[in-house]
C-alpha cells in the first residue's frame, strides 16, 4: 500500500498547478510517496491517485457552525480532581462556569469539556459519576447564555447522550469507538460531529513500553478504519474529525514523528485536530522546570501548534486561550496578511 505526503505550503508566490491543502491556508504541488519499507521520493501533486487527491483537497464543511477555511481554538475545560494539568482547579461548577466564560470570551471557537482525567495511569471514571460532574456544567453554560459549541470529551455513549441532552452539540471520543461502540449510534441519530482519537491501549496502561512498526504509518491506518466504521455506522464522512493522539500511547520519538508527517492525515478526508497542550513530552525536550511543571509548558505548546497550523492543521486542542490566540493572530498577520 502507498501513502501520500503533501509537502504543506504558505508561501504567497503559489505556483501554476499547485492545489490547496483540505480547502485551507496551505497549498501544495508535490507530495512523498511512503510505503512500509520507506519512502519512494517525491512525485507531483497531479500524479497522486484521483480518489486521495480528491480527499487532500476538498474544503472542509463547517462543524457546529465553524468553518474551518481559517484555524479554529478548542477550549479546553477539564472537571476533574485528577487531571495532568489543571486537576482540581475547575472542578467545582461555578468555577468551571466562570473559566469556561473566559475562554470563550478569550477567542475560543469551542469547548471542550471532559470529566474523566485520561493522563497516563488514569483509572475508569463511572458513568454516573462522570455525567455528574459535566452534564451540570453544561447545563449551567447554556442557561446562562453561552452560545459558543460545547464538546463533551468522554469514552462512553451514556456520557455523551447526557451531555447532547443538556447542550452539547460535539462528541469527542478519545477512544475512537474502542470503548464503547454505542457512541457511533448515538452520534449518528443525534446528526452532531464525531471525534476520532487514535491511544495505544488504556489510560492506565498506555504508557507501559508503547511499539509501533510505523508509528506515522499505524496511527493512520488505525483511524482509516475508525473512519470507515463510523461511516458504515450511518455518521458521514464530512461529519468526522480525526485526531493522531498526541501523548496517547506514544514516546517522545513517537509524538515527533506524528508531527513531523500531519499532512498525510488530510489524506482521511476529514478535518485534522492537534492536541498537544501542555504534554509531557513538551517539558521533556524543552528541559529546566517545564520537565515537572505542566503549566510551564505554554511556550512549547505553542510552538507545536504553530507547526500544525503550517502543515494546514484546522483545529487545536488547548488550555490557554489568550496565549494561543495571539500566536495565532501573528501567524495568520504574518503568513497571509490576515488577523485573525
Amino acid at each position: 500500500m502507498e501513502y501520500f505526503r503533501p509537502i504543506p505550503m504558505t508561501d504567497p508566490l503559489r505556483p501554476d498547478g499547485a492545489l490547496p491543502l483540505a480547502g485551507g491556508w496551505c497549498w501544495f504541488d508535490r507530495a512523498e510517496v511512503l510505503k512500509r519499507d520507506g519512502s519512494r521520493g517525491l512525485i507531483l501533486a497531479e500524479d497522486i491517485p484521483a480518489e486521495i487527491r480528491g480527499h487532500l483537497t476538498a474544503a472542509r464543511l463547517p462543524l457546529a457552525g465553524m468553518e474551518f477555511d481559517r484555524p479554529r481554538l478548542m477550549g479546553i475545560l477539564n472537571v476533574t480532581p485528577d487531571s495532568f494539568s489543571d486537576g482540581g482547579r475547575f472542578h467545582a461548577g461555578d468555577a468551571a462556569a466562570a473559566h469556561a466564560r473566559a475562554m470563550a470570551e478569550a477567542g475560543a471557537d469551542i469547548l471542550d469539556i471532559g470529566g474523566e482525567s485520561t493522563r497516563p495511569g488514569a483509572g475508569v471514571v463511572g458513568a454516573a459519576e462522570e455525567i455528574e460532574r459535566t452534564a451540570p456544567v453544561i447545563s449551567k453554560l447554556r442557561s446562562g447564555g453561552l452560545k459558543l459549541p460545547i464538546s463533551i470529551d468522554t469514552r462512553k455513549a451514556e456520557v455523551a447522550g447526557a451531555a447532547l441532552d443538556a447542550g452539547a452539540d460535539f462528541v469527542n471520543d478519545v477512544a475512537a469507538l474502542g470503548y464503547d461502540p454505542g457512541i457511533a449510534a448515538l452520534v449518528a441519530a443525534r446528526g452532531v460531529p464525531l471525534c476520532l482519537m487514535h491511544a495505544q491501549g488504556d489510560p492506565a496502561t498506555m504508557q507501559n513500553d508503547p511499539r509501533y512498526d510505523s508509528v506515522l504509518l499505524d496511527v493512520f491506518d488505525f483511524l482509516a478504519e475508525r473512519v470507515a466504521q463510523a461511516e458504515a455506522a450511518g455518521i458521514p464522512r464530512d461529519r468526522i474529525v480525526v485526531d493522531p493522539g498526541i501523548g496517547f500511547g506514544k514516546t517522545v520519538a513517537h509524538n515527533l514523528e506524528l508531527l513531523r508527517g500531519l499532512s498525510l492525515f488530510h489524506g482521511l478526508g476529514c478535518v485534522v485536530l492537534l492536541g498537544a497542550s501542555r504534554k509531557r513530552f513538551i517539558g521533556t525536550i524543552g528541559g529546566g522546570a517545564a520537565e515537572s511543571r505542566a503549566e510551564l509548558r505554554i511556550p512549547g505548546t505553542i510552538a507545536v501548534m504553530l507547526a500544525g497550523l503550517a502543515q494546514g492543521v484546522q483545529f487545536h486542542r488547548v488550555h490557554d486561550i489568550v496565549e494561543a490566540k495571539q500566536a495565532l493572530r501573528l501567524y495568520e498577520a504574518v503568513s497571509a496578511g490576515e488577523q485573525a
